[in-house]
């Protein structure tokens, strides 16, 4: 049995932000992005930004300042671009980006991958972590890893991460 993180104390809505990327995915095409923000909003969290970037890490990092800078926006969650492929630049994008690098979860993803994918596993550049205040998690762009790290690993833990954020910088 799964150990659950302990409740919290008043249900709280995150706002997110939900950011696919990609070179040829549109927004009929993108049901990773789609996943991601139905899973988010049935947890009772509210999207309140959802876009498409190519895969090109100028365009990356200028989208996520700018998240980072709304005042609307709690929480950005990414997906693709975490691979080792030439045109996977998501990992490198953010990672320079990070004041703070919460190393567990991309641990856990690979691990929770492992039990599902084996040795694929280690292919992948999941990542999450702090910048401008703002909680960023990175995901592969799969459908299936999208539904691994957001059930098991992301809204298990948002309320609590954006809270622990929100009494840090008061």
């Amino acid at each position: 049995m799964a150990h659950r993180p302990h409740p919290d104390a008043h249900p709280t809505v995150v706002r997110c932000a939900v950011i696919t990327v990609s070179d040829t995915r549109t927004t009929e095409t993108d049901r990773s992005g789609q996943l991601l923000q139905q899973l988010l909003r049935d947890a009772g969290h509210s999207i309140v930004t959802y876009d498409i970037v190519p895969d090109e890490p100028g365009q990356i990092v200028t989208l996520l300042l700018t998240l980072c800078d709304r005042a609307d926006v709690e929480a950005i969650v990414l997906n693709g671009g975490t691979g080792i492929a030439p045109r996977d630049t998501t990992y490198d994008a953010i990672a320079r980006l990070l004041e703070k690098v919460l190393p567990g979860f991309g641990e856990l993803f690979r691990w929770l991958s492992y039990q599902e994918i084996g040795s694929r596993a280690m292919a992948s550049r999941a990542i999450a972590g702090v910048c401008r205040a703002k909680l960023i998690f990175s995901l592969p762009g799969s459908t299936n890893a999208v539904r691994l790290a957001t059930e098991k690993l992301i809204l298990p833990e948002l309320v609590h991460l954006t809270q622990q954020l929100k009494s840090t910088s008061l």
